[in-house]
This record gives structure tokens, sequence and C-alpha cells, in this order.
């Protein structure tokens, strides 16, 4: 039995028509990969699947007491709540009654007054009633599983970590079928990495949009394109979507040939007057206008991003030269000692985890930051155009075209000029969407924006910072092959491992407390050069002085574990399980209907020893990551 059924589905924006009598079904256990160009409307059908928005036409049919999970494209909102309150916040119903009782907990656990106690029993006895309790553990349980803090508030969480926040709000209602919309934005490539054997490990139903290539590759068991309206189902991976999609594509341009012919041909004939009025042609008459009537019903293939970089003017040999750099945020080091020559023509991508200092890397690089020590030089005849990943350049109240900051209405491309909305038009901006102010565009048309004002801009050194987020994967293959043929300097972060594969060819990987190393190739190279190297130590006495592993980032050189650090991971579930037992010992003494029939100390005493139980549990939990990652 499927968990959910789209019949003759249509919905319309206006003029734009993003649904067409589509056609959906997704069963048990099917990870369906939802693919196509931005503003074709993915998000709107996930919408439509959660019962966000009702369609305009057509019927939804869902399993009953189907338990729906979304997780929006969008960070959640910075607020000043715990992380163990936005989570429970996915239960609807328990929610508020679960938060209330997990902070008058944290209360009692510093300040056991009667009146806490009394107000902490009467919340147990509304958790006991109503049969919530179990939703608390699974709170709790799954808060810790993804290794977040509790009561760590969400306005101090990075990006990332909001993410995983998130992820677990979808997690808890324990979903019979998981909603994501571009669910690795925002992610290193390590937070990357984790999601996909999170949701590996997903049970239930998965429709997920995505432009990450890799992680489609690995989870789809079926791609769905939404393409003029259509759905169309393709089973298997990636791959194989994309043979047979080039197969389908061949077969519809020669039958659309065809077509277009044999109306081209009835058109002539209808243009010769009396024969066509003749009453034994009537039929045709009325053929032809069938034919026109398909016709205009046709939705013709999109067009394609058409992407060009002036790159007329060649720097000189040396592009950038790098001598013992550092430089420190607060405390922290980014950048420590680091010495490096960028030639003509040589394409570095940069990869590390959120908040390691990339983007900081990059300022010093580009001369505007000052280093506290170290020199950056510049090659001769240096041009310069970067890409902001906070597209911080963008004017969100000003209008498209005004964004571009030509002052006329042209725009000058390898010494041909053009007009400034035939341009825009190459970024799939229709001539009435120029004048829409930025604040109305999509995270993917604001993109192709900043692309199109980096491109009027002549340049033989680009610096781009995140330039694949929000990207559909036909453009993101554009821009690859765009970057593939530049003859400049290129300057890359990214966390696509795709793309950054097909693009550089050398890689600088931020490894935690300023150490920056260089590798040859892209992200599967370097992961080859670390099982190497993992491989010629395997035999290597251990060393003294062990090198400080970054616990989020994960990036550290991989090594072999130490006699100590293998007898700990032995013991680790067995910790694990006694802690989880006194855990479940200790929930059933709270739960008991005598348990504040005692004395204050004593139901002080277990409260706090609960607490501490979860905190160690959490702790337990990262180090035999840290370990099992290290193995």
């Amino acid at each position: 039995m499927p968990l959910i059924k789209l019949d003759k589905i249509s919905i319309a924006f206006g003029h734009h028509i993003l649904l067409d009598h589509a056609e959906l079904q997704i069963d048990k256990g099917e990870r369906v990969c939802l693919i196509g160009r931005n503003g074709q409307g993915k998000s709107t059908l996930l919408k439509i699947v959660d019962g966000v928005i009702t369609p305009d036409a057509g019927q939804v049919w869902r399993q009953d007491g189907l338990r729906l999970a979304r997780l929006e494209q969008d960070l959640p909102v910075p607020e000043a709540v715990s992380v163990y309150d936005f989570v429970a916040g996915g239960l609807p119903e328990a929610g508020n009654l679960l938060r209330d009782y997990h902070g008058m907990a944290e209360t009692v656990a510093t300040t056991a007054s009667s009146e806490n106690l009394k107000k902490l029993e009467a919340l147990q006895n509304q958790l006991e009633a109503k049969g919530i309790w179990q939703l608390h553990n699974r709170v709790e349980t799954i808060v810790s599983r993804l290794e977040l803090e509790a009561d760590k508030p969400l306005e101090a969480l990075s990006g990332g970590w909001r993410r995983r926040a998130a992820l677990a709000r979808a997690l808890v209602v324990d979903p019979d079928l998981l909603l994501l919309d571009e669910p690795t934005n925002h992610l290193d490539i390590e937070a990357i990495q984790w999601l996909e054997d999170v949701l590996a490990e997903f049970r239930g139903g998965l429709l997920f949009i995505t432009h990450d290539r890799a992680l489609l590759q690995r989870l789809a068991t079926r791609i769905v394109e939404l393409d003029r309206g259509k759905l169309t189902s393709w089973p298997g991976d990636y791959k194989n979507y994309l043979e047979k999609k080039e197969a389908a594509l061949e077969v519809e341009m020669r039958q659309a040939t065809k077509f277009d012919k044999k109306l081209a041909q009835e058109e002539v004939w209808i243009r010769q007057g009396i024969q066509a009025r003749r009453t034994r042609n009537e039929g045709r008459v009325r053929a032809l206008k069938k034919l026109r009537q398909e016709r205009a019903q046709r939705r013709d293939l999109g067009g394609k991003v058409n992407l060009a970089i002036d790159d007329t003017v060649s720097s000189g040999r040396l592009a950038m030269e790098v001598k013992n750099l550092s430089y420190r945020y607060g405390s922290a080091p980014i950048v420590e000692g680091f010495s490096l020559r960028i030639m003509r023509g040589d394409r570095v991508g940069l990869i590390g985890p959120n908040g390691v200092g990339k983007t900081t890397f990059l300022k010093l690089l580009l001369k505007q930051m000052e280093p506290e020590s170290g020199s950056v030089r510049h090659g001769t005849r240096l041009q310069i155009a970067h890409f902001d990943q906070l597209r911080e350049h963008l004017d969100m109240e000003k209008s498209v075209i005004d964004n571009l900051g030509l002052g006329s209405d042209s725009v000058t491309i390898n010494g041909r000029s053009r007009h400034v909305i035939s341009y825009l038009g190459d970024f799939l901006f229709e001539p009435e969407r120029v004048r829409s102010p930025v604040k109305s565009l999509s995270g993917g048309e604001r993109n192709r924006l900043m692309l199109a004002r980096l491109f009027t801009r002549p340049a033989n050194l680009l610096v781009l910072d995140e330039p694949t987020n929000d990207l559909d994967i036909e453009t993101l293959e554009l821009l690859e092959a765009l970057l593939v043929e530049y003859n400049g300097t290129l300057l890359i972060v990214s966390h696509d491992r795709s793309f950054l594969d097909n693009v550089v060819t050398s890689t600088l990987v931020f490894e935690g407390q300023g150490k920056i190393t260089e590798y040859l190739g892209g992200y599967q190279d370097w992961q080859l050069a670390m099982s190497r190297t993992a491989a010629t130590t395997t035999k290597s006495p251990p060393q003294k002085a062990k090198p400080q592993r970054d616990i989020v980032s994960g990036l550290n050189n991989k090594k072999k574990l130490s006699y100590k650090e293998s007898r700990e991971l032995e013991s680790l579930p067995a910790a694990i399980e006694a802690l989880e037992s006194e855990q479940m010992e200790l929930t059933g003494r709270m739960t008991r209907a005598d348990f504040y029939q005692q004395g204050e100390e004593v139901i002080a005493e277990i409260v706090a020893r609960a607490k501490e139980v979860e905190n160690e549990l959490q702790k337990l939990y990262q180090r035999w990551e840290e370990l099992e990652q290290i193995k």
C-alpha cells in the first residue's frame, strides 16, 4: 500500500504553471529524489505532499494515520530557545508540555525548593495522564544521537548545527514519510557525510530535493523529474537517470521535429484558400485545428543558462604569493605560518568545516584584511572578481537590473556589446522579471544574479565562495563546464564533492588549529591521499606528541588508534549500556506515583543524577564517534 498518492495535481501562480495534471506515488522504504530547475515548483510539490498548500485541481491521498515531517530549505530562525525546546516543538500536541517539564527539571536540578518540586510533580502527572512520557525519552535520545547540546540556545548554533537541530525536530515525529528540501545547504563536508549515513539508515519513506550529486547518487532508489509541469519517474540511481534521460530527449526532439514539419505543411495548404473550403476537405481542416491546439499546449524545453567570462587580459605568470601567513580570531588560530605560491591557471579548492575560517582566509589573500604576520603579494595585471557566499553585495530593495550596477543599458562581454535585458536572459531572467526587487527572488535566482554580476567584470582571478548553493543540477553542471574552460586562476570554497572533483587541480584542507595542508587534485584525491598515509603509518610506533583532534571538523590527518584508545573503544559499549540502564532505572523511579512523597533532598538528588546521566551519555556517544572515525 502506498504512503501517499497524487492524482492529476495542478497548480499555477498567476500565468506560471508549476504542476499540470502531475501524478506521483511513494511507497514504504523508497528514497525518492525530486529534481528539476529552480522555480519549477519542487518546493511547492513538497508543501502539497505535506498538506501546507492545497492544489488548484486533483486529489491527494494519504495512508490512514500517516506521520509526515518536513525539513524546509531555509534554516530555522535563530530563536532564544534551547535546542531541546526547539526539537520538542516538532510534536505539536505534546511539545509545550515536554518543554515545560524539561525546563522545570533543569530548575529543580539547581534549585530544589518545595514549590519547584510541586510544579515538577504536576507536570510529570500530566505527562503520564496523557500517555506522552515516552516522547520525552525520544526527544532526549534523538538530541543525544545527533550530538546536539540539549540546553544550548538555538541562536548560539552555527548554520550547520541549526540544520542538525531542524533534522532532529523532523525525526522526533518518527515519520512514515520524511520530506527534505535541500538538506545539505549550509552543511560542511563532514556534516553532509553524517547526513548521508543517517538517511541511509532511515527506514521510512523519503522524498528529498538536492543539488548534491554525490548524496543523490548514494541515497536515491528512484528519481522523479519535474519538467514543464509534468512528473516523470526514473527507477534507479542518478547515473541510470542521466543515460535514460539523454535517450528520452533525443526521442522527444525527433517527435517534435516531425510534428512541426507536418504542421508547417498543413499551414501552407490551408492558405491555398478555395481547396481548403471544399466540403470533402473539412476533416482535414478540423485536423489542422487540432494540430494547432496541440502545438499551443506543448510546453517547450526551457532555455539553458548561457555563461561566459571576460578573461581577455592575462595576469602575470605568478598570480599570488603567500609567505608565513598567520592570523588568529580571538584565541583561535585561523592560519599559522602558511606559505603558498599560486600560478596563473591554477584551480585551487578550499575544504574545511563551517567556522574554521575559510572566508577569513580568502579575505587575507585578497588583502581585504591585514594578517598578524607574514605577507601576501599579488602578481602583475591581476583582475579579481569575488563571488560572496553571503550575497552581501546585493541590494535586496533594488531591482534585478539595478543590481548589475552598470549605469547603462548595455554590457560588454569578451569585446561584444549586449543589451542588459538580453544578457540577463542568458541567466534565465524573463524581461518582466528583471524589474522585480531582489528580495522577491528565490535562492537559486539570487545566485544566478550574483553570477551575472560577477561575469560583467573582466577577471583573470575568480574567487568563488560557495557558488553552488541553491543552484539546480543543470545550471551547476553548466557552471562546471564554464570553469573547466576558463583560462584564468580559480579559488573556490565549496562543500560540493563532485563539483570540486570536476573543477579543481589542487586542494587546501583546513585541518584545524591554524593548520592548512595542500593536496593535489580534488576531494576524492585528498581522500585517497589520506588513506595511503593511514596505510603507510599503520605499523609505525605511536608518537609521543599526538596532534590535537578537532572534534567538530573531523578533518585532521587520520591515524591508527593507540593501544589506550583501542581499549577505550572496546569499553565504550558496556559503559553506554550501563548508563542507559541507569537512565531507565531513574526514569522508572521518577514515574512512580509515590516519587514526590519522599524528602526534598532525595527527590533533588535523583533529578540531578538523571541530568548527569543524560550529559554523560551524550559525551560517550560523541567519544565513540570520534574513535570510530580514527579507526
